[in-house]
């Protein structure tokens, strides 16, 4: 087993962990709603910050399969690595995320309401409820992990990083599906 790298304060943690979760839920909910630098001309396409999203979604979906199997050949070391670089890049991805929907203009699924638009309407309405409850499972999960209780981190794990890796290959497929619909700001 790997030496914890953080003393146990579950109250401390939990308030934290909540805090953080409900901030960033406030934030995206906000910005969602209220969009004050919308149009704003920064001299590039704003939507390209959709596909820096999608690229760190697709590299997060890779990451958390590569420590799955790290953890499987018990390479402890390769998956703490590996999930650590996976809550990175998710965090780089919610500020992107922000940046881009408190920038970017509204974009709606263009076309024709055939098979293909329910499909995005199912994959869209999942991703966005996993989305916004995966957070503080992430956490809970690598504090767990952090302070060295391994078995309460495997408990949460088995539920926590099949939802974190659909959350994240969706994200990508919501990017993919919506793309061919984003206007160049102007």
């Amino acid at each position: 087993m790997l030496t914890p790298v953080l003393n146990k304060n579950d109250k401390q943690a939990k308030l934290l962990i909540w805090v953080v979760s409900f901030v960033v839920f406030g934030a995206v909910v906000f910005l969602t709603n209220f969009k004050p630098l919308t149009g704003l001309d920064l001299g590039f396409n704003i939507h390209l910050l959709a596909l820096f999203n999608a690229i760190i979604n697709g590299t997060v979906s890779i990451l958390l399969i590569m420590a799955l199997m790290a953890v499987k050949n018990k390479n402890l070391l390769l998956h703490k690595r590996l999930m650590l670089a996976a809550i990175i890049l998710s965090s780089l991805f919610l500020v992107s995320y922000i940046g881009h929907h408190l920038l970017a203009t509204e974009t709606k699924y263009g076309g024709v309401h055939d098979a293909k638009f329910f499909i995005y309407l199912f994959i869209l309405i999942t991703h966005i409820f996993l989305a916004t409850v995966i957070l503080p499972f992430i956490l809970f999960t690598a504090y767990r992990a952090l302070t060295g209780e391994y078995e309460k981190h495997k408990k949460l794990a088995k539920y926590t990083w099949p939802l974190w890796l659909y959350v994240s290959i969706t994200g990508v497929l919501v990017y993919w599906l919506i793309s061919p619909y984003y206007m160049p700001q102007i």
